[in-house]
């Protein structure tokens, strides 16, 4: 759960790797550092706890010149946050290795490599890797030492290499952790993600599991898992302008917090007609695969988890065949039953969460007839291996907790929704509705972030509070769920989303007058059920802040605060009522002084299990 970045150029490559680290830095980490053989052939390490900023500065103060680096940013899996634990590590003062994800039998091997001779100065699993290469060096160099270390190695890892010895080389390969390839003119780069190399290039070669790179600054040499050489095609990938820009916003969580609406006009752009949903926009195959269709299983992790489980009400509820909802981290360690027919969808922003891919992966091989992603990258592994994929077209999300992506994701599921409840008796009239409904949405969602001031005057009650409760029911549940994910993620605060209905099973216990209670109350059919619930929580004496529809008759009294939400179709309520709950936890955030868009202890990209 790293970044990488590397670059074999014919000038100083410091501020390549600078810059590519600060723009894969919007995924969370906790250490910076590079590694750059200069002009006499000796490698020059920097390294620095915290942002990348203070590499940066480490730089200013003593630069680093040399046209061939690697550089790393580091979220922990091994060993504290300590300089020491920072990639790049060394074997010796020759070789030096970046490493995302992780070895699983690093102490077998450190034992093997002390008994050895060599000394480690790190906690981590990655500097195994250094000195397991370097014991592999022989007459033929780098590139086969790397080759044969690979062999050794178990677990996930993209790793990338350089050696004073071939001071013009860099040598990388991956298995189970994403690598790309940047094409220059008279220079070459490698990258965890093509945004840290948007600056340098826009041509890309994406390495397939087991590949093996080695780059100089006017080659590009690649051996797959069979070690023959092998031809890779580049593509040309256009970024964004302003993903990486704050603009006027404080920051990129709130100005991605209020792109939703634009967002979700361009997600649903191409998707839906004036009263239909455009099925061809699913891919081809897709109509062959839905009409199979008699069970679906969908499994994610995170906040994409509670998008999953909002679709898994629309499913059943439009289109009546079972779903299954599963957190991928537990659907890959146990034995699964697959039902026939049964339809695997994967959720993730990035396209290559480790837990999710991983389950893609066993889907494939479990029975499962066809495979469809819901993603936010067009180059990710699962887009790459899934048989079908829908792009959610948000742009670069940067906050660590996701707010555009997952709106985004409940649309598109919504509409998978509509397609194959289409094939099982939903109505021509009620689809009609339902895109109707789709067309308001970004409206709805503009007029509920005009509640930002009356949201940011509420967060305030929130400050001094330790603990809160998030309540809803039927497919505002997951709202709550995630709408408590969200404050514990980037204010701290412990906070707990319950059926609301379960509150006298437990959680009723914990309300007193110093405990928050949220309420998502959309104007549905459980309406009164919640209603009733909400009484409870009064009656001892729990403070109630509740967001619910103009006609709801919930109003403000004391121990209670309402807002009201625009009033929407109960089927698209989850998506609307969710963006108050985003806004009150970044104000709670902003006013308890956090780091609102890389909190402690996360990172975007969850790449390692």
């Amino acid at each position: 759960m790293c970044g990488i970045v590397g670059a074999v150029a014919q000038r100083s490559v410091a501020p390549i790797l600078i810059q590519g680290l600060q723009r894969l830095e919007y995924r969370g980490y906790d250490s910076a550092g590079m590694a750059v053989i200069d002009d006499l052939a000796q490698i020059q390490r920097r390294r620095e706890v915290g942002k990348v900023a203070n590499l940066s500065n480490n730089l200013a103060a003593s630069p680093v010149m040399g046209s061939v680096g690697i550089a790393h940013t580091r979220w922990a899996t091994h060993g504290a946050v300590e300089e020491q634990n920072t990639h790049p590590h060394m074997s010796g003062d020759e070789l030096a290795v970046v490493h995302n994800g992780i070895i699983e039998n690093y102490l077998t091997l450190r034992e093997e490599l002390t008994a050895a001779g060599y000394v480690f100065a790190s906690d981590t699993d990655s500097e195994v890797v250094a000195h397991l290469v370097h014991s592999c060096l022989g007459e033929k160099g780098l590139l086969d030492a790397v080759r044969q270390a690979v062999k050794r190695l178990e677990g996930a890892y993209a790793i990338a290499l350089c050696w004073k010895n071939q001071p013009t080389r860099i040598v990388a390969t991956r298995s189970g952790c994403p690598l790309v390839v940047g094409k220059g003119i008279g220079e070459n780069y490698l990258a965890s993600d093509v945004l840290a190399l948007k600056a340098v290039t826009d041509r890309f070669i994406f390495l397939e599991e087991g590949d093996l790179v080695e780059l100089s600054h006017d080659s590009i040499d690649i051996w797959g898992i069979d070690d023959d050489a092998v031809l890779r095609a580049d593509v040309q990938i256009e970024l964004g302008q302003d993903d990486l820009d704050k603009g006027n916003y404080r920051h990129y969580m709130q100005k991605e917090i209020f792109a939703q609406p634009q967002v979700l006009k361009d997600t649903l752009e191409g998707r839906i007609s004036k009263g239909a949903v455009l099925e061809p926009a699913f891919g081809l195959g897709a109509k062959e695969i839905f009409d199979r269709t008699e069970a679906i299983t969908i499994v994610a992790c995170g906040t994409s988890f509670y998008a999953a489980s909002v679709a898994r009400y629309w499913i059943e509820d439009l289109v009546g065949i079972p779903c299954q909802v599963e957190i991928a981290s537990e659907f890959r360690y146990r034995k699964v039953a697959v039902s026939p027919n049964t339809l695997f969808v994967s959720i993730t922003q990035s396209g290559e969460t480790a837990d999710t891919l991983a389950a893609l992966r066993i889907a494939k091989e479990a029975g499962y007839f066809a495979t469809l992603t819901i993603c936010n990258v067009p180059t990710s592994s699962t887009v790459r291996e899934s048989d079908l994929a829908v792009m959610l077209q948000v742009g670069t999300e940067v906050g660590v907790a996701s707010t555009k992506a997952f709106t985004a994701q409940l649309a598109n599921l919504l509409l998978l929704a509509i397609l194959l409840g289409r094939r099982r008796g939903l109505s021509a009239n009620t689809e009609q509705t339902l895109v109707k409904g789709l067309h308001a949405l970004p409206d709805a969602v503009q007029s509920v972030l005009a509640l930002d001031d009356a949201i940011n005057e509420l967060a305030k009650q929130f400050i001094e509070k330790h603990h809160a409760l998030f309540l809803g029911r039927g497919s505002l549940y997951p709202i709550a769920l995630e709408g408590a994910l969200k404050l514990k993620e980037i204010s701290y605060i412990h906070a707990e989303g319950y059926a609301a209905g379960e509150l006298k099973h437990g959680p009723l216990a914990l309300v007193d007058d110093d405990m928050p209670v949220v309420a998502v109350a959309p104007n549905d059919d459980l309406l009164e059920k919640l209603r009733s619930n909400l009484q409870e929580v009064k009656a001892r004496g729990g403070q109630l802040f509740v967001f619910a529809d103009n006609d709801s008759a919930f109003a403000t009294e004391s121990g209670v605060t309402v807002l009201h939400v625009p009033k929407m179709d109960p089927i698209l309520a989850p998506i609307t009522y969710v963006v108050p709950l985003q806004l009150l936890a970044y104000h709670v955030a902003v006013h308890k002084g956090t780091d609102v868009d890389q909190p402690r202890n996360l990172a975007k990209s969850v790449t390692v299990e």
